[in-house]
């Protein structure tokens, strides 16, 4: 699997951007990027950003989005400081001088964030965060008891309705992982 933090950074820059002051709530993002991911799947049987998401007390996340805007990772380092500013106030806003070419995006990315946000935009975090614990919201989000609890890929397409979702699953991680090894030789 290949994460991209950069891109994981521009996908929040542009649901910050939607909002009037281009900051938004660092739950209400966390299921928008949960949500386009799985938007992304039922389309195109691939999330946007290639992490592991799982079930948390308050609801779905994708982990390694979530632990950048809580800092846990070197945002320099990784392109994720060119867009977003530090998270405060239980917020991410988008840099005044952030680039406004959000290269890592493609249309069908782009796509499915609009589809998101025209569904859920209007949502504040707390009425998002209980539409996500609702079982037909999202099946595949399970109470895990104030842990954190793995959401497999295949559960994902499973819920939102690919046929032989374990072995499309397998698929989409080969592919996943070739282009990891392509990013390693590219440098």
């Amino acid at each position: 699997m290949a994460y991209n933090a950069e891109k994981a950074a521009q996908v929040i820059a542009y649901l910050a951007s939607k909002t009037l002051h281009r900051r938004i709530s660092v739950l209400k993002v966390i299921k928008l990027v949960y949500l386009a991911d799985r938007e992304s799947i039922q389309r195109f049987g691939f999330p946007i950003l290639e992490e592991d998401r799982y079930s948390m007390p308050h609801g779905p996340v994708n982990s390694l989005t979530y632990g950048h805007i809580n800092g846990e990772y070197d945002l320099d380092a990784c392109g994720w400081s060119r867009y977003l500013r530090d998270r405060a106030n239980h917020e991410v806003s988008v840099r005044k001088d952030a680039p406004s070419d959000l290269d890592e995006l493609s249309e069908a990315d782009i796509d499915c964030l609009d589809a998101v946000w025209q569904r859920f935009g209007h949502m504040d975090q707390w009425q998002l965060r209980d539409w996500t614990h609702v079982e037909t919201n999202v099946p595949e989000w399970q109470d895990p008891q104030g842990r954190s609890v793995l959401i497999p890929l295949a559960r994902i397409m499973e819920a939102v309705g690919i046929p032989s979702a374990e072995a499309f699953a397998e698929t989409a991680q080969s592919f996943a992982e070739v282009e990891r090894v392509f990013q390693e030789i590219r440098g």
